[in-house]
């Protein structure tokens, strides 16, 4: 019994994520070299070198390039993704978009100009996981 449990989070964002708790309110660039995690609220633009996480509670306001995303909270200004972009059915995004790929759960708000460089269109899918219900009062 040597084995230490694994994280699934941890395990796909990669050995050191930068992690923004719910609490936390930043005003500012942000630049990280690795994913990042976002739990609370950001005003600033940023520069993410990994994946980019928002869970249903975060709200980033500013121009963001990431390498990848996964959205389920408010994103507000203008949004760049080298790779692949889902949108979960949470999500409230007020912005213009550039991805690789797209993916758009049903419920998801996508107000702004979305192009997508890899030439496939936009995938639309129904969001199975338990935790994915639509936020209410926003």
């Amino acid at each position: 019994m040597t084995e230490t449990p694994t994280r699934r989070l941890l395990d796909r964002m990669g050995a050191s994520p930068t992690f923004v708790a719910a609490s936390c309110r930043l005003t500012g660039d942000v630049e990280t070299d690795g994913p990042l995690l976002l739990c609370g609220s950001i005003r600033g633009d940023g520069r993410v070198g990994g994946a980019l996480s928002l869970t249903a509670e975060a709200h980033w306001e500013g121009e963001v390039h990431a390498v990848a995303a996964v959205i389920a909270g408010r994103f507000t200004g203008r949004l760049v993704i080298d790779g692949k972009l889902e949108i979960g059915a949470s999500a409230v995004i007020h912005a213009d978009v550039v991805a690789h790929a797209v993916a758009i759960a049903r419920g998801a708000v996508v107000d702004g100009e979305m192009t997508v460089t890899g030439g496939q269109p936009v995938v639309h899918f129904d969001e199975r996981r338990h935790h994915a219900h639509r936020r209410t009062g926003r």
